[in-house]
């Protein structure tokens, strides 16, 4: 991991700061570029988060997706946990931790609002970070790139029925039109692009894409960034308020996290996967695609929304959690590899 990546935690905290601070010294600066909307998308902010996206998804190699058939006890592992228990588990953590046991700790007409952004946060498996903790735990790089383009793949239908499906079941609001759009804007169009970008890079040859990775990687990053300050100064004010909101909704994100890892590590190892499989495929299950979950927080609900706010805290706290992930993981080997 590059210095950038490791400490993400750092400037994501940073960035949270300077938007608070941001948007208490110029108010009606951030309200101007709040009205920059066009069909209830936010027009900088829908610039920042294709940046955020499409170097990512030109990373993901489409073609790779026979490789499955290498590894289909794992493939399925990582299916099963991605679709089926990870956007599940959130619903229902949201619901116990936020509707119940930390209910009056929040505001209450935010609570909708924060389980919703749970639920997105939770619907939308890793793409591009999955990359990196598949190297640092020396997993295969074919089944990584298998399950990224499969995943991929099943996000540009099931995204959309998914998070409406459980927005249904916690009883919140689905923006239908909305939320088709923000799939639109955010999945179908720079999976295309990015598919296309790919396929110009590559007629040039291994060496100019390789190149061209190396110059637009920062990129995702700093749209990141820039994203949070943008978000932090519209919610600075609730965030004064309510400075315990963010470690309040820390906690179901990081029970999950810690529970889909181990539950997708366990099934490979039951099933008879190897170590170098195992270990991407439960940190997949572990970890979220939160570029996306937060774009469409926003388009869903608003910059001043509390689920804008709980698709933030999930970047917050990504890394260090993940980073624990794989020292378990790279430490259990010896565990994993002995058979009864």
């Amino acid at each position: 991991m590059s210095i950038f990546e490791r400490y993400l935690t750092v400037w994501v905290f940073l960035c949270i700061l300077a938007g608070i601070a941001l948007g208490q010294i110029q108010p009606s600066l951030f309200q101007a570029i709040g009205h920059m909307e066009m069909a209830h998308v936010n027009l900088p902010v829908g610039l920042l988060i294709w940046v955020m996206i499409i170097p990512m998804l030109v990373k993901v190699d489409f073609g790779a997706l026979h490789e499955v058939r290498q590894h289909v006890r794992g493939i399925g592992v990582t299916l099963f946990v991605n679709w089926l228990v990870k956007p599940f588990s959130m619903a229902f953590l949201g619901w116990l931790f936020l509707r119940h046991l930390f209910a009056f700790l929040l505001p209450a007409d935010q609570v909708d609002s924060y389980i919703a952004g749970l639920i997105l946060l939770a619907a939308a498996p890793c793409t591009a970070m999955v990359f990196v903790w598949s190297r640092l735990t020396q997993g295969d790089p074919l089944f990584t790139l298998s399950q990224v383009a499969l995943n991929d793949s099943i996000m540009v239908v099931a995204f959309a029925p998914l998070v409406g499906l459980l927005l249904g079941i916690s009883a919140i609001t689905v923006p239908w039109d909305t939320l088709i759009t923000s799939v639109v804007l955010y999945i179908v169009i720079p999976v295309g692009l990015a598919q296309f970008w790919r396929w110009r890079l590559l007629t040039k040859g291994q060496a100019i894409f390789d190149a061209a990775m190396a110059r637009i990687g920062p990129w995702s990053m700093t749209a990141l960034l820039a994203t949070l300050v943008l978000l932090f100064a519209f919610q600075g004010e609730a965030i004064l308020k309510q400075p315990l909101v963010i470690a309040l909704l820390a906690v179901p994100i990081l029970i999950q996290v810690l529970f889909n890892s181990a539950l997708a590590y366990g099934l490979n190892r039951w099933v008879g996967e190897k170590h170098n499989v195992a270990c991407p495929s439960a940190l997949i299950g572990a970890s979220n695609f939160f570029e996306l979950a937060v774009a469409a927080a926003i388009s869903l609900f608003g910059f001043h929304s509390g689920a804008a706010l709980a698709t933030v805290v999930g970047v917050l706290i990504e890394v260090p959690v993940m980073l624990l992930v794989v020292r378990v993981v790279n430490a259990t080997k010896p565990w994993y590899e002995r058979r009864a």
